[in-house]
């Protein structure tokens, strides 16, 4: 599909807001392209990005949520750290979180993003409940908002949902 038939697709949803996400957006280079487009189209455009890919060519008027991987997802090596740099509000730095270990190395992080960026801890569906990483929240105090991977619990692992 070219970039032209998934403009039209999306006007035919008759929708205010679009977010970009689904595997790595970002490994795609048209997905550049295709936000600068949908902003223009007058959308409230988010992306939603595994942090390995460099944001900084992303539309200054798309809201970045950026995902860094924890040590449990196996994946943490691929975090480009230089992303944190590139994020301003509204953008929101999320972290999915696996285990305590987990939950120890992102609180140990929170420093890191800027004034202004919502922090995100959620629990990853299948390891961790999500009610014990919402006590861990608590217990601490962090100034983070509490996130359910919403789309697991309606749809589970169903492809393309």
């Amino acid at each position: 599909m070219d970039l032209n038939e998934i403009l039209a697709k999306t006007a035919a949803y008759q929708v205010r807001h679009v977010t970009v996400t689904g595997g790595e957006p970002l490994a795609q280079p048209a997905t550049y392209d295709l936000l600068h487009r949908l902003c223009d189209a007058g959308y409230r455009v988010s992306l939603e990005t595994s942090g390995a890919i460099d944001i900084s060519p992303v539309d200054c008027r798309v809201m970045k949520v950026v995902d860094i991987k924890t040590p449990g997802s196996g994946e943490c090596d691929r975090n480009l750290w230089s992303n944190l740099t590139h994020l301003v509000p509204p953008d929101q730095l999320k972290f999915v979180i696996t285990d305590r270990a987990d939950y120890e190395w992102s609180r140990d992080r929170l420093g890191s993003a800027a004034e202004g960026i919502e922090i995100l801890f959620s629990a990853s569906h299948d390891q961790l409940a999500a009610r014990q990483l919402a006590d861990w929240i608590v217990e601490d105090r962090l100034p983070v908002r509490f996130q359910l991977q919403l789309h697991k619990y309606l749809w589970g692992n169903e492809p393309g949902r």
